[in-house]
């Protein structure tokens, strides 16, 4: 019928089969226009960029500034420091990208150092999934942009998958495949390959194109300010930022703790905190949480007893016990009146499976992801009397998290 319709049929011959089955043997050029298009694929060149070492360059001090928006991406290394160590910058404006050495600069204390950061700072960043790009900025040079926005964000929002990759949305939208061959590379060696610049040069050489594209398709469907707003969320300094009295949060099992054992769990927890933090080295390699909780539940009094703890090195036993000792201390002297999170009973259940579907009717309605509107998890946090929570702020309140909380307040 649909050949008949197009006037292809008189093109084509006839075949029956068994039964009443009958097919149309046609041409490639008339199938052709009965299928889905391929995407056509561009054929993707490897940027030029420009590499400056930022210890003895000047120029971004004066080129960056006059831009009104740049991509930004970074590169850096964690896997033996609490901080990660930024390596390399990359930035692309308009015109240019720049592959920019960060190593010799101290940032903190050398007023050149901080007069240079400030000008990279001075225009609104175009990131992807940037928020660990922020983190080591802020961590390294106390200074964040004044204005983001974060492609992986505006992706989402627009229907693609949550977390989708750089690679895969330049693909997406361009059709254009980029290589991943430097993904687990170490940054930190110097000279960097120039595979490795290209690499990183690559990484942002889709950045303000994509902004662009985004952005339209955003207008157009009236999210942009959706966009804006989550991509703004990553300026919130407690995001980067280490606090000592909230370390308890990171360790794992700590949560079912009650009592005297809860009280010693949050002090080593802090304790455990400031000692990464002096000694910039991850936590687990202070010590581990598992070491950690076995220390808080059986709280030795003795550095022979907390020397017998399973997992507890003996350097660190003799380097440090004497604090850890001091923290079980303080601990008997104090009785936490926390209580572990309770499961929701059978009430709460039916009113959780309510909220629930209402956040999946919605998603469903805007064509988005339902974790992207409000995960299960975030949820339950509302159902136990949370309200500081995304899904009550912005556009997700107007859309769904009013109804929510409507739900919540009615029981």
């Amino acid at each position: 019928r649909t050949l008949a319709q197009h006037d292809d049929l008189d093109k084509c011959s006839e075949k029956k089969l068994q039964g009443s089955v009958t097919i149309a043997i046609c041409p490639a050029a008339i199938i052709s226009r009965y299928l889905p298009q391929p995407k056509s694929l561009s054929i993707h060149v490897m940027p030029e960029y420009q590499f400056v070492d930022l210890a003895t360059d000047d120029r971004l001090g004066t080129t960056i500034p006059e831009q009104s928006r740049i991509g930004v991406d970074t590169e850096f290394v964690r896997e033996k420091t609490f901080y990660a160590q930024l390596c390399l910058i990359q930035i692309a404006t308009e015109n240019e990208i720049y592959c920019a050495d960060p190593m010799g600069l101290d940032a903190r204390n050398d007023d050149r150092a901080k007069a240079l950061w400030q000008a990279i700072t001075a225009p609104a960043w175009v990131l992807h999934s940037g928020r660990q790009d922020l983190e080591v900025i802020y961590q390294t040079v106390e200074l964040m942009p004044r204005e983001v926005f974060d492609t992986q964000v505006a992706a989402a929002l627009l229907g693609y998958q949550p977390q989708i990759g750089y690679g895969n949305l330049v693909n997406e939208l361009f059709g254009i495949e980029l290589a991943k061959s430097h993904t687990r590379a170490d940054w930190s060696q110097r000279p960097l390959p120039s595979s490795f610049m290209e690499y990183a040069a690559e990484d942002v050489q889709y950045l303000l194109p994509a902004y662009d594209t985004l952005t339209e398709r955003l207008e157009k469907l009236g999210r942009l300010q959706w966009a804006v707003e989550d991509s703004m969320d990553l300026l919130n300094p407690s995001l980067y930022e280490s606090d000592a009295t909230q370390a308890i949060n990171r360790m794992k099992g700590a949560r079912n703790l009650r009592g005297r054992a809860r009280s010693a769990a949050v002090g080593l927890a802090a304790w455990r905190e400031r000692e990464a933090l002096r000694r910039n080295r991850p936590r687990q390699w202070i010590i581990r949480d598992s070491v950690l909780l076995d220390i808080a539940i059986n709280r030795p009094d003795t550095r022979q007893k907390l020397g017998a703890t399973p997992g507890l090195a003996a350097r660190t036993a003799a380097r440090a016990g004497d604090q850890l000792l001091g923290v079980l201390a303080d601990a008997e002297n104090e009785q936490s009146d926390y209580e572990p999170p309770q499961k929701p009973n059978e009430q709460q259940k039916a009113v959780l499976k309510k909220m629930q579907k209402e956040v999946s009717d919605s998603a469903a309605a805007l064509g988005l992801a339902t974790e992207l509107i409000a995960p299960k998890k975030e949820l339950s946090s509302a159902l136990l009397g949370s309200r500081s929570l995304r899904i009550f702020r912005g556009w997700r309140r107007e859309q769904v998290g009013q109804r929510l909380l409507e739900m919540l307040e009615d029981g």
